[in-house]
């Protein structure tokens, strides 16, 4: 009980963080620019150039249908956070244009503005991202998406929700600069967001193909405490079946596996694919 009320103390100081930094990159960046990076806050942009409704209030009144569709397709918890973050965020936008006036600007280069708005807004998207939460708008809608259609992350879904809705926005604002801009600022927040989500800490399966099969897995075992799966194969030049070893290492064991591999056996043939999440013993808790 303890461990998860620091779960959830965590979870909301990430959100509060993120939230703060997406109405920083906003603000600073985007907003001064006309630069609408996709979004319920790339539309709310373009609405307040256009009749001077304030970002924050069009940010709210958009959002409450799609908080009402998400506390019905993900459940209460989601909707919790998904309320927090979209209030912290309107929230955080009032309080900056209290302390800085209505017209703040980092910056009169609209390719500096595009990349680090894009940046900016994309460290605090993925930080509410790994909490499980949104702050409405497209990435809400995105989560929904993911819900039926998990291949895709919840970033890339709401890349292509945001990707319709820029076009939108240029031709609304008539300026083609505003979508080819907004369009470089979204693709850098997309890639961002993933990274945060995904992180560094990623893994590596190796398949190794080989006629030493359980000695190399004892040496495995030995040298970096990791076990082996043996799959079964058949050579289908040869006929001949053969073992085929599984085995998820992180990276700093990386280089020892292929030389563990190619002391015992120098003809084995190895396949090493990315893996950006595994949980179990020896990697990451299994959530229950």
């Amino acid at each position: 009980m303890k461990g998860r009320w620091y779960k959830l103390l965590f979870d909301y100081l990430s959100i509060t963080l993120g939230a703060f930094l997406m109405a920083v990159g906003l603000l600073f960046f985007l907003e001064p620019n006309t630069i609408a990076p996709g979004g319920v806050t790339g539309l709310a942009i373009v609405i307040q150039k256009v009749s001077g409704i304030p970002i924050d209030v069009t940010n709210l009144a958009i959002n409450i249908p799609l908080f009402i569709l998400g506390i019905i397709v993900l459940g209460g918890a989601f909707g919790a956070k998904t309320a927090y973050g979209t209030g912290m965020l309107s929230l955080f936008i009032r309080i900056l244009i209290i302390a800085f006036g209505s017209n703040i600007k980092a910056t009169n280069d609209l390719l500096l503005a595009s990349i680090f708005g894009g940046v900016i807004l994309g460290i605090g998207i993925g930080l509410v991202f790994i909490t499980g939460g949104t702050t409405g708008g497209t990435d809400l809608a995105g989560a929904i998406l993911n819900k039926y259609i998990p291949n895709l992350s919840t970033a890339k879904l709401m890349m292509i929700i945001d990707l319709i809705i820029v076009a939108s926005a240029g031709v609304v604002n008539k300026n083609i600069e505003t979508s080819l801009y907004s369009i470089i600022a979204l693709y850098i927040l997309v890639k961002v967001a993933d990274f945060i989500v995904e992180g560094l800490n990623y893994s590596k399966a190796f398949y190794i193909i080989t006629d030493y099969s359980e000695e190399i897995s004892k040496e495995i075992f030995r040298e970096l405490d990791r076990g082996a799966t043996s799959l079964k194969g058949k050579g289908m030049y040869t006929g001949k079946d053969r073992d085929v070893l599984l085995c998820v290492v992180n990276r700093a064991q990386v280089a020892k596996l292929k030389k563990i591999v190619y002391s015992i056996d120098n003809k084995a043939f190895i396949m090493v694919t990315t893996i950006h999440e595994v949980l179990g013993e020896g990697f990451a808790e299994i959530n229950k």
